[in-house]
């Protein structure tokens, strides 16, 4: 955890399944610099209950890291998992800002899960519809509101601000993505307990997926079957990954069934993307998350793909100075989220 320099007016805030990152940035030009960032652990499984009491260890945890951070603002910029956030695309005819607004509050219904007086809807025009240029693509998304406003209530009670709620996805093509890179690209983060599949043109997604099998189902799995605790499962898994030659190949034989049903998912949303924009060509797969270090994971993407894969960098467009580089780069498979968050235009 560092304070490298100033400050701004908002952090961004990630809440994860097993930790919280914080990051601020400052600076009000084209490229802000890396002010305040951290994290910390959520012990047990609080960070994926939506009970009061876990709810109140969860804020604890951020109290207190930003007190380390030496975070002082009360605005924040907070995440919405993907888990938690549905979003689809639909064509619409093309009309004028208000009249499209009062039009996806009356068809909402028909598009999310969740019934509409209980839910919070936002939504953007991508562009002309690939399917029918008379017409735009619209990406709507929605959340339950009770889960809203119980994260809302959580960070209100530590006297914290929240300037916005923004979906993983959004945040992840911010930090990962160049601002004049407009070539379709595959985001993986993989988590805890489960990955995010996102293809974007630029910083724009256009497909959003969870994915429910993290890190974590590769540890069980290898614990399984070595017949080993999890602790050690852990060290195997991060310290051989899909090595055919460690350990005899035993790591590898435990975790190459769940990655390949990670890699299945992973072809339907190509599948999926490709039909849709079908004269668009995916660049690249650009990782991040804690199973990106896994030892020949991103190889084993690649090769089964036929892309380019790239661990992702979520400084990429912020600076630094460079003597922190080294500490930056270690840390920055957590961070793509969090710093996504604050690099927000307000």
């Amino acid at each position: 955890m560092r304070a490298l320099s100033g400050q701004s007016n908002f952090f961004g805030l990630d809440l994860g399944a097993t930790g919280v990152r914080v990051v601020e940035l400052r600076g009000s030009g084209a490229v802000k610099a890396v002010g305040h960032y951290g994290q910390a652990v959520i012990e047990g499984t609080a960070g994926m209950s939506d009970a009061k009491f876990d709810r109140t260890k969860v804020a604890t945890v951020i109290s207190q890291l930003l007190k380390t951070t030496g975070i002082t603002t009360r605005n924040v910029a907070v995440n919405l998992p993907s888990n938690r956030v549905f979003t689809t695309l639909i064509d619409m005819d093309k009309m004028g800002q208000e009249e499209m607004a009062k039009t996806i509050r009356y068809q909402a219904d028909s598009y999310i899960p969740t019934p509409l007086a209980e839910s919070k809807i936002d939504w953007a025009v991508l562009g002309d519809s690939p399917k029918d240029p008379k017409k735009n693509e619209v990406l709507l998304s929605s959340v339950p509101n009770n889960y809203v406003e119980g994260r809302l209530e959580m960070l209100e009670s530590i006297g914290l601000n929240v300037i916005a709620f923004e979906p993983d996805s959004m945040a992840l093509a911010r930090a990962l993505v160049g601002a004049d890179n407009v070539q379709p690209q595959i985001l993986l983060d993989i988590g805890s307990a489960a990955a995010d599949v996102v293809i974007t043109f630029g910083q724009v997604p256009h497909l959003s997926r969870s994915i429910p099998v993290g890190y974590q189902a590769l540890i069980q799995a290898t614990s399984k079957y070595l017949g080993i605790d999890q602790s050690q499962a852990n060290q195997f898994v991060f310290k051989f990954g899909l090595g055919k030659d460690k350990l005899d190949g035993q790591v590898y034989n435990a975790i190459i069934g769940t990655v390949d049903s990670l890699v299945a998912e992973i072809q339907k949303s190509i599948k999926f993307f490709q039909e849709r924009y079908p004269t668009s060509k995916i660049e690249r797969v650009i990782v991040t998350g804690g199973a990106s270090i896994l030892p020949e994971f991103p190889l084993y993407v690649a090769n089964r793909f036929g892309l380019n894969v790239e661990i992702g960098n979520p400084w990429r467009n912020v600076s630094y100075p460079s003597g922190q580089q080294n500490e930056l780069m270690a840390a920055s498979n957590h961070f793509a989220i969090a710093t996504g968050l604050a690099e927000r235009q307000g």
